[in-house]
Order: C-alpha cells, then structure tokens, then sequence
C-alpha cells in the first residue's frame, strides 16, 4: 500500500505530494488524544509506547476517513474494526516524504509553510467531533467501563483487571489529567443514576 501510493503521488507531481504529507502528519496531530491511546493500548498485544502511538494513528489513518473519524467520535467503535499488521504502519507516515524526495532531492518536512499548515489543521479538525472523555487517561481497571466492546473483544475484564499503571503518573500533567478522568466518570456515573443523559 505504502508503494501505490508512493508511486501515485510521484506522478501528481510535488506539490501534491507535499500535500498529502501535511494532511497526514495533520491527521495524526488530531488524533494525538489519551483515549485514542488506551485503545490502541487494549487492541495492540504488549500494549503501546510513544512511538507505537504514532504508527498506530498512521494505521488508523489508512483504514479510511470514516473509521478514522469514528474513532475520534469514540475510541470503542474500533471494536468493529478488523486489525492486521498489530495496527502498526510506520511508514505510513513518511510516503508524501519519501515521494517528495525522489521528485526534488529535498525533504517535505524542510517545505511546510507552517502558516498554511495553521489553516488546514483548522480546517480538517472542523470535521471531528470528539467523545467528550477522549482527553483522558486511564488506567487499566477503569479501561472496561471505558471501552467496553474493545476490552470484551481484545481478553475480557480479567485482561485489565491488575494494578499495573500504564501512564506515566509521576508526570504533573498525567497525574492532573487522571484525576480529572476519575472525576469525570464519577460524575457521569452520578448523572446516571439520577437517570440524567450525559454525551
């Protein structure tokens, strides 16, 4: 895959090719969300780094914007997503580069016009709406109640049912953003039993 389309923005020429770079790496900065990151968490088998983070938004990238797009909406939906390749596809992220390259010799990334990158990222992000709680992380005993149909599909609750932490809680800002998830589904579940609609 990463081939054809290689070979296909070579003969758009490089300014597409510039183009599909941007619109990528723009992609995968919206996805660039906690909740995203559980569930790649729960659907990759050893769990998922930093870097497994990235090759997996290029994966999800390539499964169509409708998926992608579902994903953002709620992370969960990939339950109905067929993985392959452990929903990795690193060099996804460098075809607009890699076919930039062979038309000039030069790199996309060393051609951004970052003032027109600002406008399309506004532009694409305009088309996602976000699950309320995908700025969140969590860790794993709270995964099932999160995700449910990806955790039912990907071992069950015993898989999450340990006291391991996944994130890195001694970071300021991890440790904020747990605690606001907590307080998160706590309200919600206080919404819930008031028979209360929340998003």
């Amino acid at each position: 895959m990463a081939d054809h389309l290689r070979d296909q923005l070579v003969a758009m020429g490089p300014q597409q090719a510039q183009r599909f770079h941007d619109i990528l790496h723009i992609y995968e900065d919206l996805a660039k969300k906690y909740g995203l990151w559980d569930a790649a968490s729960i659907m990759k088998e050893y769990g998922c780094s930093d870097d497994g983070f990235i090759d997996f938004r290029a994966w999800l990238i390539a499964q169509g914007k409708d998926v992608y797009l579902d994903a953002l909406r709620d992370p969960d939906s990939l339950a109905d997503v067929e993985p392959y390749g452990d929903c990795s596809f690193e060099c996804m992220s460098y075809v607009g580069d890699s076919a930039y390259e062979q038309l000039t010799g030069e790199s996309a990334y060393d051609h951004m016009d970052y003032a027109a990158y600002e406008k399309l990222t506004e532009e694409l992000g305009a088309d996602i709406a976000y699950r309320e709680d995908i700025q969140y992380p969590r860790n794993p005993r709270d995964l099932p109640s999160a995700y449910p149909k990806l955790c039912a599909k990907y071992g069950g609750a015993e898989r999450f049912n340990v006291d391991a932490k996944v994130w890195n809680s001694d970071l300021y800002e991890i440790r904020m953003m747990l605690e606001q998830g907590k307080l998160y589904d706590s309200q919600k579940g206080k919404s819930k039993k008031k028979g209360g609609k929340t998003r």
